[in-house]
């Protein structure tokens, strides 16, 4: 199973990718969670401490692999570096391991000049690749709010590109253009989450607005989801109705598959 989950900023996609990973991992299931949204924050979803997150490196940072893989130097632009570099031991080498979980934050490139394919560039996509199309695991993707890191080759291995919104015209706006990108690439499902859902007049709304996009279900508006971040303790665990719907989310995106 290949997802990859986006949103417009603040929805609650980092959220969903938590739930979604801690349930296929739960179930004995291995899993690769790959932050792949600059501003990373999928570790502290998942309950890593403040201490084991500090030992985390983004791999778009680790210039020394970027240099050795690619033959060049992270953010130089204009000479000739690898565009296919080896990155198979990549998420045992550099991820971070928790029981059934192996974390990739993959960082943000930064190119020497606008409009530049740098060396850390073509190792994120060519990363992304590799773990989409070549992995045997379950992977999760938690990506920003676009479709930055896929390539036509990429997206058409993902199972289901997952867009979560919340009751709000802006968010479902997002949601049709993100499809609209998806289904350029090659991608064949783009489904919808609802989140932050606090009644059934916010479930109609986006039941009434959400066009021919494929809807998983909802989640429920819980302030326990805000006490657990202040906590620094995973969503999964200070909400059982919050995981009782993720799993139900999780099975209608297994129905099809």
């Amino acid at each position: 199973m290949k997802i990859a989950i986006t949103g417009k900023g603040g929805v609650g996609k980092t959220t969903v990718s938590a739930l979604l990973i801690h349930i296929y991992a739960s179930e004995g299931r291995r899993v690769i969670a790959v932050d792949a949204d600059p501003d990373a924050n999928l570790a502290s979803a998942l309950g890593i401490s403040r201490d084991e997150m500090a030992k985390i490196r983004p791999i778009a940072g680790i210039t020394e692999l970027i240099e050795e893989r690619t033959g060049a130097k992270p953010g130089s632009s204009g000479g000739i570096f690898r565009l296919n570099p080896t990155v198979d031991d990549i998420p045992e080498g550099f991820g971070y391991k928790s029981g059934n979980i192996i974390l990739l934050v993959m960082g943000k490139s930064k190119p020497a000049a606008s409009g530049c394919f740098c060396p850390e560039h073509a190792l994120l996509r060519r990363l992304l690749r590799h773990l989409v199309i070549e992995r045997d695991e379950v992977v999760i993707a938690d990506m920003e709010a676009g479709i930055e890191h896929l390539t036509r080759g990429t997206a058409g291995g993902v199972d289901a590109f997952i867009v979560v919104v919340e009751p709000g015209r802006r968010s479902l706006q997002t949601a049709e253009a993100v499809k609209g990108l998806a289904e350029g690439l090659g991608v064949k499902r783009v489904c919808l989450i609802a989140n932050k859902v606090r009644n059934e007049q916010d479930l109609d709304f986006i039941r009434n607005n959400l066009g021919d996009i494929e809807y998983l279900g909802a989640i429920s508006f819980d302030n326990a989801v805000m006490e657990s971040d202040i906590q620094g303790i995973p969503s999964y665990k200070a909400s059982g109705q919050l995981l009782e719907e993720a799993v139900k989310i999780r099975n209608n995106l297994e129905k099809t598959v």
